[in-house]
């Protein structure tokens, strides 16, 4: 696992050279973003998606456009099962096109079957964020859940987060400041030395 906030992170546009060696090495594989909603996947990966030249795809969305209502909705109507059932099979769809940036759902992670997906078909990047900033975000934008419920949610998701192969802290800081860690950690990961191939 590499871990972001020990790096420097990159103050310019990423090297074009080192940024084609990174894509060579995600091969068909997809950059999927997990971790706590308001933790920043969506437009975080958009951002990162742009950065690197690659499409972006919301499992949320992805959901919601399927089912024509919101996540919410179904919540409410069909209860939390039904909607793990189907996130999982989207997010399997999604992952058969790759190469991407792919935002997941907060709880996505937790399904064994979408974990074993995603470490076979994807590099994972749990974007770590502390409860102030997820309670902030989201209260900000009036989306569930709320603070109670994300103090519960925390202690069970952040040790499946943690198995993340790579580890960037979200806050209070530009969007792009955080795409430019996960640029300068996608070598490292990768074991690529500037100017040269993949060590691994």
């Amino acid at each position: 696992m590499v871990d972001a906030a020990v790096q420097k992170p990159a103050e310019n546009a990423p090297d074009p050279a080192l940024t084609a060696q990174v894509l060579r090495a995600l091969g068909s594989r997809s950059i999927v973003l997990v971790g706590m909603m308001g933790a920043g996947k969506s437009s975080i990966g958009r951002r990162l998606a742009t950065r690197l030249g690659l499409a972006f795809a919301d499992a949320d969305t992805e959901i919601e456009t399927a089912a024509g209502m919101t996540i919410a909705e179904i919540f409410a109507k069909h209860g939390e099962p039904y909607f793990r059932a189907g996130e999982a099979r989207v997010i399997a769809r999604l992952l058969d096109h790759g190469p991407q940036v792919l935002a997941t759902g907060g709880g996505a992670i937790m399904d064994q079957r979408t974990r074993d997906l995603i470490q076979i078909k994807g590099i994972s990047i749990w974007l770590k964020a502390d409860l102030d900033v997820l309670s902030k975000r989201t209260k900000r934008r009036g989306e569930r859940p709320l603070v109670d419920k994300m103090k519960e949610l925390l202690p069970l998701r952040e040790p499946i987060y943690a198995l993340s192969d790579i580890v960037v802290q979200s806050r209070d800081e530009p969007h792009d400041t955080i795409v430019d860690e996960i640029v300068a950690a996608l070598p490292k990961h990768f074991k690529i030395i500037a100017g040269g191939e993949n060590q691994s």
